[in-house]
């Protein structure tokens, strides 16, 4: 697949600054972010009190802020409800307006090598050069992050992509997001955040850390994410999945268009992951993760 370039402007990203910035996180998020160095970028999740998501990130690590990359849509509402933790931390909170999210989709090796960095760089590596961050997500996706006139001449160099098209990439490795319609839904094992990178069992103390240390330790969420093809439009986060006699099994996650119709990630039963399930009245298809979903 030759190289294409995706604006994500459905992404934002939040500045984290201060002298307690990097500690503040390390309190708030899953992943142990005091033991970040400046090439990671991991998936972390912000979880309640009990272990429900409110939001996912991608954690930036910058010489001078970290940033979070998340959903546009309820951004405003996450940099208050963040604000409501800092207390008396050196910390600010606020969205980053000066910088911008793009998808590079295929193989990017030759835009990487002009930039200076390594195509053969781990996922969830960051590499920063020439006033852009690359972040590498999945085998063939990588993230661009930068003012927007820095990621211009990028844009411009390459044949364009649909912001649908960067978010299916993402559903194939398993990768989640939260919505205002879904957040504080799910414990952190039922969106596979485990499998994902997204979850440091032996960090200090953080919210909902011992709801999901104990599934972690003794089991007990009863359904997890997995990935299904069907041949509708994407359904909206939350539309239930039915099972056997129309019983509701799961719900939506997020989906993204196809060329035969959308495919989704939906917390799904146990019980009900192995028999026929529909969504809006038609049927899914499991396709596989690069992982294998497990049995709690």
């Amino acid at each position: 697949m030759p190289l294409s370039y995706a604006a994500l402007g459905k992404r934002a990203c939040i500045e984290v600054r201060g002298a307690d910035a990097a500690a503040f996180l390390h309190g708030q998020l899953s992943h142990a972010v005091l033991g970040l160095d400046a090439a990671d970028a991991p998936l972390a999740g912000w979880a309640d009190a009990r272990g429900r998501i409110r939001a996912l990130f991608r954690v930036l690590k910058l010489p001078e802020r970290w940033l979070l990359v998340t959903p546009r849509d309820g951004a405003d509402a996450l940099v208050k409800k963040l604000r409501l933790f800092v207390l008396r931390s050196k910390v600010e909170v606020a969205l980053a307006d000066d910088v911008a999210v793009a998808a590079l989709l295929g193989d990017a090796s030759g835009v990487l090598a002009r930039h200076g960095a390594a195509a053969e760089t781990p996922a969830n590596h960051m590499v920063c050069r020439d006033e852009l961050c690359f972040v590498r997500v999945g085998e063939r996706y990588w993230q661009a992050f930068g003012a927007p006139s820095a990621l211009a001449p990028l844009a411009a160099s390459l044949a364009e992509a649909t912001e649908a098209a960067a978010a299916l990439a993402e559903i194939e490795i398993g990768i989640p997001e939260i919505a205002p319609l879904t957040t504080e839904r799910f414990v952190a094992q039922m969106l596979n955040l485990d499998e994902l990178g997204a979850i440091s069992f032996d960090k200090g103390c953080y919210p909902g850390q011992e709801i999901i240390a104990r599934v972690h330790n003794l089991g007990g969420v009863k359904r997890r994410a997995h990935r299904y093809a069907v041949q509708t439009a994407p359904p909206a986060p939350g539309t239930p999945v039915h099972g056997k006699g129309e019983q509701e099994a799961g719900e939506v996650v997020r989906a993204a268009p196809t060329a035969t119709g959308s495919e989704i990630l939906a917390v799904v039963d146990h019980a009900a992951a192995g028999a026929p399930l529909t969504c809006g009245g038609a049927a899914l298809a499991e396709r596989p993760l690069p992982f294998e979903v497990p049995r709690d």
